[in-house]
């Protein structure tokens, strides 16, 4: 799947590619712009030495003067001198602009990726994730200015010696330039070779990073089930393709290296051989080949690992390409320009023909109808995978409704802004998230300018008091990554607090103590009696128990709704859904 997405990746031209950076490196630009016009005395200096050397050899090995010229190496070192300060400082301005581009880049990735849809992460792996919101950011920026100022060294230290060879002879400089430009040739062909491996190698890395994740976050799981041995061999499996996709690379394009050695050893023998012929006939002096054949290994140098270096550019320009893409993403669940705040409920919630599909032509809820006014308690219970959680996912808007819509005061849901809709929603999941941190950080996640006072309270309504002050850091004892340091039932009270600071008038309730002892599901579920007074509540529910006190239990099998009603009604249905659940929940009771 990663491997075709990122093949749809739009081709772009040469000039593309930067002016998608552009507004990044826009706030930077003079740094930016100082570091290539260093760039330009940094080549050019290159042209100094080999240019020196003609009057020194001249005038001391040829005419052995006395007199000799002891300026001149002095100039190839102050020149030199000077090169490696311009060096410096071109590096400095390079890394700190570069840095600077990254952080924004990934700035701006990151806060994409924090209002992309929950359906984005279904379809991406955490790897994906990693690779295309983090890894291609740092791999453009790397690239962006940093190649820029080697093309621009190169450039303008090439003209230079270029000069030199043409100064010292025309005749050599013919032969000169017909090899670089051969040597140079292959290089138009790089990209088109790299590119269909540079996407493989990206996808086969974006599994890489799922499969560290997994053994992470999947550690006790791994441990239980003696996967170590499964998961090394899949991990190996992943190494062993990007190892022979990085064999491909080298078989595709390695061979620009020893090529271009080839190419300049012909270059340097062509001139060497006609040089001599030269100076014997006296067109050229001594210090004019010498002068020629130092400029010409020094242009030459470079050529020999341009080939890899225009790999890297390569490499870059498509990660810009893929950054770019990113940033072109929009988030299919946003507000309408016309969209309106939601203050409170004041009349009902309706839903009215809703259908639902995560892919297209599978329903997962079909024509859902039912209001509730304000206040109410809903009870959505039924068989696994019936559509309960998808149903109430849809009310905060985590998944658009395929069909019909969802009413609030008879407004459809979409007209409202997302972020006041989701302010009037406090949801505990079965499996809540708590964040690396404090106790006291993760509950205030509900209300980050909640009041001493007004956390105690919320402590206290979700029974957490009692284990808090056996803390020696109280609210400020560190939970660990993800809450690993709490017993399931305390993460969960810990997600009611924050729920109930939030305060707000609707509440969901996803399978909360499902996954609980019958001992830490009584007090979570006294710390949910407290968090449902006076609000409107969805629950879902697997333990038929919990609500029996429900204004509406609503029985939903196979994405619709199949019986409505009390608890004591439903129970008087023959043959019906909701018994068939109750008497097999409680089948040894009866």
């Amino acid at each position: 799947m990663i491997e075709e997405e990122l093949q749809t990746i739009p081709k772009m031209k040469f000039s593309e590619h930067y002016k998608k950076m552009w507004p990044y490196v826009k706030p930077y630009w003079f740094r930016a712009l100082l570091a290539v016009l260093i760039s330009i005395p940094i080549g050019a200096l290159d042209s100094v030495v080999a240019l020196a050397l003609k009057p020194y050899m001249d005038i001391v090995l040829v005419d052995k003067s006395h007199e000799s010229p002891v300026y001149i190496p002095l100039l190839i070192v102050a020149f030199t001198t000077l090169q490696g300060f311009l060096n410096y400082f071109a590096a400095y301005l390079n890394t700190w602009v570069g840095t600077k581009i990254d952080q924004d880049l990934k700035r701006d990735l990151f806060q994409k990726l924090l209002y992309l849809e929950p359906a984005y992460f279904d379809k991406h792996s955490s790897g994906f994730v990693l690779q295309r919101f983090g890894n291609d950011a740092a791999v453009a920026c790397t690239g962006l200015l940093e190649n820029l100022k080697l093309f621009v060294t190169r450039f303008f230290s090439s003209v230079g010696l270029i000069c030199v060879l043409i100064y010292n002879s025309w005749q050599l400089s013919i032969i000169a330039i017909v090899v670089l430009l051969l040597a140079l040739l292959p290089l138009a062909s790089v990209r088109r070779r790299i590119k269909d491996l540079v996407y493989k190698s990206v996808a086969e890395n974006s599994k890489i990073f799922t499969n560290y994740n997994e053994a992470y976050s999947g550690n006790k799981t791994i441990a239980a089930y003696n996967m170590q041995e499964k998961e090394f061999t899949q991990f190996n499996e992943f190494l062993r393709k990007i190892f022979k996709i990085t064999i491909k690379m080298v078989q595709k394009i390695g061979w620009m290296t020893p090529m271009m050695h080839i190419m300049v050893s012909i270059g340097i023998g062509g001139v060497i051989g006609y040089g001599s012929y030269l100076i014997v006939n006296g067109d050229i002096t001594s210090g004019n080949f010498v002068s020629f054949i130092t400029a010409l290994v020094m242009l030459y140098n470079p050529i020999k690992s341009l080939g890899k270096n225009f790999q890297a550019v390569q490499i870059s320009f498509l990660a810009i390409e893929r950054v770019a893409e990113i940033l072109e993403v929009e988030p299919a669940i946003n507000d309408k320009p016309s969209a309106k705040e939601l203050d409170r409920i004041k009349k009902s919630i309706e839903y009215k023909n809703v259908g639902f599909e995560y892919n297209e032509g599978t329903p997962v809820l079909k024509n859902i109808s039912f209001s509730i006014k304000p206040g109410m308690r809903v009870a959505f219970v039924g068989n696994s995978g019936g559509g309960k959680s998808t149903l109430v996912n849809l009310l905060p808007r985590f998944y658009e409704v395929t069909e019909g819509g969802i009413l609030i005061d008879g407004t459809d849901i979409r007209d409202y802004r997302l972020h006041s809709l989701r302010e009037n929603i406090a949801v505990v999941f079965q499996d809540n998230f708590l964040f690396t941190g404090t106790i006291r950080d993760n509950i205030l996640i509900g209300k980050p300018d909640a009041s001493p006072e007004e956390i105690e309270k919320a402590v206290k309504m979700a029974y957490l008091d009692d284990f808090i002050d056996e803390l020696e850091n109280g609210l400020d004892t560190d939970i660990g990554e993800r809450g690993a340091l709490l017993s399931g039932g305390q993460r969960q009270r810990l997600a009611i607090a924050r729920a109930f600071l939030k305060n707000s008038q609707i509440v969901v309730l996803d399978e909360a103590t499902s996954a609980l002892d019958n001992k830490s599901e009584a007090v979570v579920q006294k710390a949910i009696d407290n968090l449902m007074q006076d609000r409107t509540v969805f629950v879902i529910a697997h333990r038929l128990s919990t609500v029996q006190n429900a204004d509406v239990i609503m029985v939903v099998n196979d994405g619709e709704i199949v019986e409505t009603g009390r608890h004591e009604e439903l129970l008087k249905i023959e043959n019906g859904a909701y018994k068939a659940l109750y008497a097999a929940q409680f089948k040894s009771k009866n």
